[in-house]
């Protein structure tokens, strides 16, 4: 099945289903059609979009999401299937069960990926990162010395410059971050859900508010990514979100990547990380998390390709 972002971005659409298809309508008139059957998630943008009961009955039968995003283009709102995994009940039991310590032991993983990620995006731009490996050993199980901020706090005035501050109400390069960030962690809360596993309940993220703390947990080491295209576009002269830069954000979910199982897209490393994870709360071991490997220069370099 392809995999595909839509991203509704003007104003006064209406969205519905009509015979397999996902119909954008504008005054009663149509004005494109995606196959329903493609869709792994519709990106809502844009003010006055209306849409079907239909449509959202239709992407939920499928195990599409829909994303409802704010004016700084994060997401507010999400629309999730109810109905996962066929082992659905057994795995959102295990997974509520799952005790501290394997969680912190999962957590400790997922930080140690997220650095990694970092030190290979910035070793694709040509800086050393040497410390960022010497930093992924000191993690420990729950990340109680937060490594992962101080990682941060190196990788960002490297990758962006000093002068870079990581801000999700501001313009600029913050808006594209917030964008990729907003397509990854679709895709993530995808994968969840389809795995079994039910995405408020964490590994780490905890608060009360964010029904996606798992898909938030899950992320993390796929954040790079996001950061190396937004370096790109920068670079192509895309400063701010555009048709073109949400173009090549949507097609990271397609995005080639090496790994010990053999080359695989983003979208395929997110369901194994999420099915994985269903096993690791089964078992009650960390041992069996499959994280995505670091990109190789040759990975991170496919990314000039998806900037029209």
């Amino acid at each position: 099945m392809m995999e595909r972002i839509v991203d509704i971005a003007t104003d006064d659409r209406h969205l519905s289903a009509y015979r397999g298809f996902l119909v954008v309508s504008e005054k009663r008139e149509e004005v494109g059609r995606v196959p329903l059957d493609d869709i792994a998630a519709v990106v809502v943008h844009a003010h006055g979009i209306t849409w079907s009961t239909n449509l959202i009955v239709a992407l939920a039968e499928r195990g599409a999401l829909m994303v409802v995003c704010g004016s700084n283009h994060a997401p507010v709102a999400v629309c999730l299937p109810l109905d996962g995994h066929h082992g659905q009940n057994a795995r959102l039991r295990s997974q509520w069960e799952a005790g501290k310590p394997l969680a912190k032991q999962l957590w400790r993983e997922v930080v140690v990926a997220k650095i990694r990620w970092q030190a290979a995006v910035l070793e694709a731009r040509g800086v050393e990162s040497g410390a960022f490996d010497l930093l992924a050993r000191r993690v420990r199980s729950g990340d109680p010395d937060n490594v992962e901020a101080q990682a941060a706090r190196r990788y960002w005035p490297l990758l962006m410059g000093e002068e870079f501050r990581r801000d999700r109400s501001a313009d600029g390069v913050n808006s594209l971050l917030n964008y990729g960030y907003t397509i990854l962690r679709s895709l993530l809360a995808r994968s969840v859900v389809a795995a079994g596993l039910h995405p408020s309940i964490g590994i780490h993220h905890a608060n009360r508010g964010n029904a996606f703390a798992l898909a938030d947990d899950l992320v993390e080491p796929f954040r790079p990514l996001v950061d190396a295209m937004a370096v790109q576009l920068v670079k192509k002269g895309h400063s701010e979100l555009t048709p073109e830069s949400k173009q090549a954000f949507a097609g990271l979910i397609a995005l080639d990547l090496a790994g010990v199982n053999g080359t695989t897209t983003v979208t395929v490393a997110a369901t194994r990380l999420a099915q994985s994870l269903s096993q690791c709360f089964e078992t009650g071991k960390s041992s069996g998390l499959l994280l995505p490997s670091p990109p190789s220069p040759l990975d991170l370099a496919g990314l000039e390709a998806l900037i029209r």
